[in-house]
């Protein structure tokens, strides 16, 4: 087997629920031995949610292929002794508590860099170790809220759209948090030094909305929802609704792209879209809304439009396209064998781990790593 990118670094996982467990499944995947710290007794949150997938969730089990857990109670000295133990030997820590949680707990940045000079140690958080906000307890919802995000999704009744992808925990939070970790491996390599990485997930959602940003800063049009190019301000980027109760996601932007779509539905007349974007919406909504769903989508099979009926998460997993590029072809694992679809994860061939992997249970790896009896879960 071709070795991994990132096989002989050590990580230690302080975190809980999505942040940072994705991030430190990205760099298990890539190779790196991931240690999660987990409280005695209860472990992390995620391992109680709902459904079940072995003795724990399968949220759990997705989000912690392959690494393994260890049981400290980190208020206690000894405990807390035997973090610090861990992190003189890791490369890499990953924390995702409040900002000075860890210091309270002696195992903040400056005690454990001066230990190990060479420790790259990750903070997790809503919005960064500074700032006014930096204490103000909030979820992905919130953030979005308070970025503009949100905002931008409003409806005809200027009520937001409740998202339904975790934007923040995901975009804001783990993937940048893996990002700067590699850079920071990267830039250890040159000069044998550790540093503090502060990743605020509230930070980082404002890159997605780079235009809306561009608009306002560059001449004062900042974006109103439903009035702008990818909020529903044009015909051109819509969901339209078909006969049968389906939608079809329009995105003909380009003008070679709006040529074929408005030749396709049959309405060429409607290709001038500049005087009255609203008359035209509306023209094409009713000629979408006449045929069902199906039709639709074969009158536009091999037409380049960018046009494509709507699909549920169950119609997505059965799309032939992703398993031919083996999207769900690996596998995650209870210690008894039971086997579901490991989580797709955005690490190119190279490093990826091809085995099927068994999520770690609550404690089994306290004789590896602090010399402890293994934690038998109740």
């Amino acid at each position: 087997m071709t070795r991994r990118p990132l096989a002989g670094v050590r990580v230690l996982d302080f975190s809980t629920l999505l942040p940072g467990p994705l991030c430190t499944l990205l760099l298990a995947e890539a190779g790196a031995e991931v240690v999660k710290v987990e409280r005695p007794g209860r472990g992390d949150e995620m391992r109680a949610y709902e459904p079940r997938f072995g003795t724990d969730s399968v949220n759990f089990a997705l989000l912690n292929r392959g690494k393994r857990s260890v049981t400290l109670d980190l208020k206690n000295p000894i405990d807390a002794q035997a973090a610090v133990a861990l992190a003189r030997d890791a490369d890499v820590l990953v924390e995702q508590f409040r900002p000075g949680v860890m210091d309270r707990l002696g195992l903040g940045y400056d005690v454990l860099s001066a230990l190990n000079p060479r420790l790259v140690y990750c903070s997790i958080s809503g919005y960064g170790q500074t700032g006014p906000m930096a204490d103000v307890a909030a979820h992905d919802l919130n953030y979005q809220a308070e970025t503009g995000m949100l905002g931008l999704s409003a409806g005809a009744d200027g009520k937001p759209g409740l998202p339904q992808a975790l934007v923040a925990d995901i975009g804001g939070g783990a993937y940048p948090a893996a990002l700067n970790i590699l850079l920071a491996l990267r830039q250890r390599d040159a000069d044998g030094k550790g540093c503090h990485l502060d990743v605020a997930m509230a930070d980082n959602l404002f890159t997605f909305m780079y235009w809306g940003l561009g608009n306002g800063f560059s001449g004062g049009g900042w974006p109103k929802p439903g009035a702008e190019l990818v909020t529903g301000g044009t015909p051109r980027y819509q969901v339209y609704a078909t006969a049968d109760g389906r939608f079809l996601a329009a995105a003909p932007l380009e003008q070679k792209f709006w040529e074929k779509f408005v030749e396709v539905i049959g309405r060429p007349d409607l290709v001038d879209d500049r005087a009255d974007p609203e008359a035209v919406r509306a023209a094409i909504a009713k000629t979408i809304a006449s045929r069902s769903a199906a039709d639709w989508a074969a009158r536009f099979d091999g037409v380049d439009a960018c046009v494509c009926v709507v699909k549920s998460l169950e119609e997505a997993v059965a799309n032939p396209h992703f398993h031919a590029r083996g999207l769900f072809d690996r596998q995650v694992e209870t210690a008894d064998g039971q086997a579901i679809p490991a989580l797709p994860l955005p690490v190119a061939g190279i490093g990826r781990d091809a085995q099927a992997r068994r999520y770690p249970g609550l404690g089994e790896g306290n004789v590896d790593f602090v010399g402890a009896p293994l934690e038998v879960k109740k």
